[in-house]
């Protein structure tokens, strides 16, 4: 937790950017795992309710009513049978004082707080994303769940995402410190690496670190050999000689995410068809680091990249054609169906429960959600001082997708089939680094830089336990 007066002037500054009305912001509640009172693990805190209230307790609701000048901190304080098995909890009062709210009510008090019965009252949401806030939300203000993603408020999204968006110097430093322990949890997986080890047992090696340097991870570890599974979840396969192996981890820090993907010659040695490949994935990786600042559109450089990543694989003659119209007619999509990275915060895909088309996209910069991959591009707006995003080119062979688009003949003036089918068994490669746009260009976050050059990856992987 921060400061109050962080939270206090974020909220002046929300209502600022708002205007009129009252904002309800809601926290999380528990998750049971897999009956009610299975819930011990820490509970994840909504982190817009984080940014603007700053308190992780369950069972919280955050009030703003612009028009009267009020802030208020909803919830039930915790009776003596919740504190017998889980420890003290601090009254809803002193949680309220800690972030500078002087306001404070029962859950019960939500509707009248929010003055749901003047006709005339705006009520700002932000869309749910959790069955039970839809809910609240319904007993609230009689929408139902299906319409309420239509019924948020746009202008509250846009305040947020304009808030959240350019990280203060202390999001920074806690960003950089999330960085560092992701450094630990990938290099600790490289120095495990070896034929016969199951992917489970590195993944949970990783883990383990998030849960004891931080607060957890901060989405589910990807750890695989199959990394042309883009969310390939560690499994009881044990890693084969010649294969790679792809990681892709975070934890979450004070609240706040690191993001790296590192991809690994189970050997500790590339062959030189893995090495021909990796190499592209690198220079792509290390471009963005020389155009990423103020004023460029990330939509430009990941087609940058686009057009490098086709330059190379005609080289290796699995594509053909001209560079530009192969990209044009999304070609490329074949090896990178994704987009380059996205914004990272608070969220590892930051804000994105409200909506990428308002995080990653503005009015001048606009989604392609019909092009296959195009789609999948996260973060297309013009790059500000302040912003972190993330850097993730990769190149992955997807024997279905090979099958499908040479089927259909989808794509085949830029495609040679031929030469994908001997890379059917090949995986994938992604190599991934948190980005802060500076005043002048852009720097990597963390203060250690986790190996990733081939040289001196093997030189470190000659270390391994």
């Amino acid at each position: 937790m921060f400061d109050k007066n962080t939270y206090i002037r974020r909220r002046a500054e929300l209502k600022k950017l708002v205007g009129e009305g009252v904002i309800v912001l809601f926290g999380n509640n528990e998750a049971p795992y897999n009956y009610p009172a299975n819930a011990y693990a820490p509970m994840r805190q909504d982190s817009s309710f984080l940014y603007y209230f700053g308190q992780h307790r369950d069972g919280l609701v955050g009030v703003i009513d612009i028009d009267n000048d009020e802030e208020w901190l909803l919830g039930d304080d915790i009776d003596i049978e919740d504190i017998v098995w889980m420890g003290f909890v601090p009254s809803v009062a002193d949680l309220a004082v800690e972030v500078g709210v002087t306001k404070t009510a029962p859950m019960s008090a939500l509707s009248s707080v929010c003055r749901c019965t003047a006709t005339r009252t705006t009520v700002h949401f932000l869309p749910p994303y959790r069955h039970d806030t839809k809910i609240q939300i319904m007993d609230l203000l009689g929408i139902h769940p299906s319409k309420q993603k239509d019924a948020a408020s746009l202008k509250l999204i846009q305040a947020v995402v304009k808030q959240r968006a350019t990280k203060e110097q202390q999001e920074i430093d806690a960003i950089d410190r999330a960085c560092d322990i992701g450094y630990v949890m990938h290099t600790t997986a490289q120095l495990l690496i070896k034929p016969g080890v199951t992917e489970r047992f590195i993944g949970g090696q990783v883990d383990g670190i998030a849960r004891s340097l931080a607060q957890g991870t901060g989405f589910a570890t990807i750890f695989s050999q199959h990394g042309e599974i883009m969310h390939g979840n560690p499994s009881a396969a044990k890693l084969e000689a010649g294969r790679l192996a792809l990681c892709d981890a975070g934890c979450e820090l004070d609240d706040y995410c690191s993001d790296h993907t590192r991809t690994m010659p189970v050997t500790g040695k590339f062959d030189q068809r893995q090495l021909e490949i990796y190499s592209i994935v690198e220079a792509c990786h290390d471009y963005v680091l020389d155009v990423a600042k103020p004023g460029v559109k990330y939509m430009d450089v990941h087609f940058a990249v686009c057009r490098m990543m086709t330059e190379r694989l005609k080289e290796l003659g699995l594509m053909k054609g001209d560079t530009d119209e192969a990209v044009r007619a999304g070609a490329h999509a074949m090896f990178l169906p994704h987009g380059l990275g996205h914004m990272m915060g608070m969220d590892v895909h930051d804000m994105e429960s409200l909506g990428q088309i308002y995080v990653g996209f503005d009015e001048e910069t606009r989604p392609n959600l019909e092009q296959f991959g195009t789609n999948c591009l996260r973060m297309g707006r013009r790059l500000e001082e302040g912003f972190v995003v993330t850097d993730e080119p990769g190149i992955y062979f997807i024997p279905q997708l090979i099958d499908e688009w040479r089927a259909s003949g989808h794509c085949k003036e830029f495609l040679n089939f031929d030469k994908l089918e001997t890379y059917k068994d090949f995986g994938g490669i992604r190599i991934e680094d948190d980005v802060l746009i500076t005043k002048d260009g852009c720097r990597f976050l963390g203060q250690k830089r986790i190996p990733y050059h081939p040289q001196e990856l093997e030189t470190f992987m000659e270390n391994r336990i």
